[in-house]
């Protein structure tokens, strides 16, 4: 239990803490992500934590997966999020390959919309990758935006360890130069190639060789399919002010996609829609065994 919620399932993990599924009271599942100790002992990470969710909370936005509740003062930081049924944008290239043209085109078109709800609210994501980008029926969901700031304020990142994930960060970011919402849409670039070739633009290997590459280096986009080359290559432009605007993403893919809307279902292929339709029902069967029994 924490703060009233039960704990029903271990979801994953990453260097900030371990998230969790859990239900409200009123049986809406949910995500809770809670922050090591380590992290949690640094008093200027609590203040950073506290400011970053009350800003994040603010965040609306139809392919986000909007804060609902938190607590940076407890003995264990926590925050909790609206529950994804799918997987993440990483989990599915990786066991199914990268996406289809129209299906790449409608996700990235998605990320950016979530990228204005994001920039709207003063919050820059600052770690958008793959596995912050959740796969449901319906679209994709960005998830963690905002809380890579608070880790800035570690002492392990003051000791030289850049807060992101260096595959997925930035020029500036690289630099330790400021941050502005254009650092997302370098990252939304990397991501468009992630998902139509299936790597990484810059090239694998040792944190320094990769970020050596992308400050110095131009991307690999040889394999990303025509239809979105351009785009791929305008996000990931070395100068922030280069960079398109999230709106301007969106329609370089309604170029791609057509005008009409994104389908209600079936956007992706079968093997990511069954993944998503598995992720629902382990979730409905959890919570099925997990319920508290009815009172007497």
């Amino acid at each position: 239990m924490i703060a009233g919620y039960r704990l029903t399932h271990r979801l994953g993990e990453g260097g900030m803490g371990k998230v969790y599924l859990s239900h409200t009271p009123g049986g809406r599942p949910i995500a809770i992500k809670v922050i090591r100790p380590e992290v949690a002992s640094d008093p200027e990470f609590r203040r950073r934590f506290r400011q970053e969710v009350r800003s994040a909370e603010r965040v609306q936005g139809l392919f986000t997966a909007p804060v609902i509740d938190s607590d940076a003062d407890g003995p264990q930081p926590w925050l909790a999020t609206a529950y994804v049924a799918g997987p993440s944008l990483h989990e599915a290239v990786r066991n199914h390959g990268p996406l289809p043209v129209p299906a790449a085109a409608w996700l990235l078109a998605g990320i950016a919309e979530a990228l204005q709800a994001i920039h709207g609210a003063g919050v820059i994501h600052r770690d958008l990758k793959p596995s912050n980008v959740l796969l449901a029926a319906d679209g994709p969901r960005v998830i963690d935006f905002g809380v890579a700031r608070a880790a800035d304020a570690t002492s392990l990142t003051r000791s030289g360890v850049a807060a992101g994930t260096p595959a997925f960060m930035a020029p500036e970011q690289a630099m330790a130069q400021q941050v502005t919402p254009a650092a997302d849409v370098f990252a939304l670039g990397l991501i468009a190639a992630f998902v139509t070739a299936g790597a990484p633009p810059f090239g694998d290997g040792s944190s320094p060789a990769v970020l050596y590459r992308i400050v110095h280096e131009e991307p690999d986009l040889s394999a990303v399919p025509a239809p979105l080359r351009e785009l791929t290559a305008r996000c990931l432009a070395k100068g922030p002010a280069d960079r398109p605007s999230p709106a301007q993403v969106i329609e370089l893919c309604r170029q791609v996609t057509g005008t009409g809307p994104q389908p209600a279902h079936g956007w992706l292929p079968p093997a990511v829609t069954a993944e998503i339709d598995h992720h629902a029902a382990t979730v409905t069967s959890l919570a099925a065994r997990t319920a508290p029994p009815p009172p007497p």
